[in-house]
């Protein structure tokens, strides 16, 4: 009777176990899901921030440092394949960036006239909420993850298991503030 209470305790023990050891495997797996999502999104952002450039170029030519500036952001972006510190920060500043690019249309009438503009604008427009949509579903799979890493009996299996805590997509301290925009 004492082997089979001991067999039925440690059945129990590897079960819960594996259980936890799923579980984190499964967040983790959303995590890299709900990244994928913001890499869509900020692929077609990538793909429109050429055109939208070379437009306003033909408006605002003199706005030479602005453009430069996201291009250089753009690419920096693309370089960095895989979510890190660096690329959270380098697409922080490209979003930070593409809001004075359209406050442009407002020195240049022909270009807030401008069909090709209006049309770039308004899919910018877009694929910015649906970034913003896609960061907060990354941001509620990181605070589970990182929640389940945390807490107790699971942080044991987490440390055993090489289960390590993910960044979060935030904005910047700077970047928080209202932004004055002035060209």
């Amino acid at each position: 009777m004492n082997v089979f209470i001991f067999i039925i305790i440690c059945s129990i023990f590897l079960l819960t176990v594996v259980l936890m050891y799923n579980g984190l495997v499964f967040r983790r797996n959303m995590v890299t899901n709900s990244f994928s999502s913001i890499d869509v999104q900020l692929k077609k952002r990538w793909e429109l921030i050429p055109n939208l450039v070379n437009t306003v170029k033909g408006f605002a030519s003199h706005e030479r440092e602005l453009l430069e500036a996201i291009v250089k952001a753009r690419s920096t972006a693309m370089e960095a394949k895989h979510l890190s510190e660096q690329r959270l920060k380098t697409e922080a500043d490209l979003s930070n960036m593409l809001p004075q690019l359209m406050v442009l249309s407002e020195n240049y009438p022909e270009l807030s006239s401008d069909a090709h503009f209006l049309n770039l604008q308004r899919n910018l427009t877009e694929i910015e909420s649906q970034i913003a949509a896609a960061r907060r579903a990354y941001n509620a799979s990181i605070l589970n993850y990182n929640n389940s890493i945390d807490m107790f009996p699971s942080n044991i299996i987490a440390r055993l298991g090489g289960f390590t805590r993910q960044p979060h997509f935030e904005i910047p301290e700077g970047e928080r503030k209202v932004q004055n925009v002035s060209l």
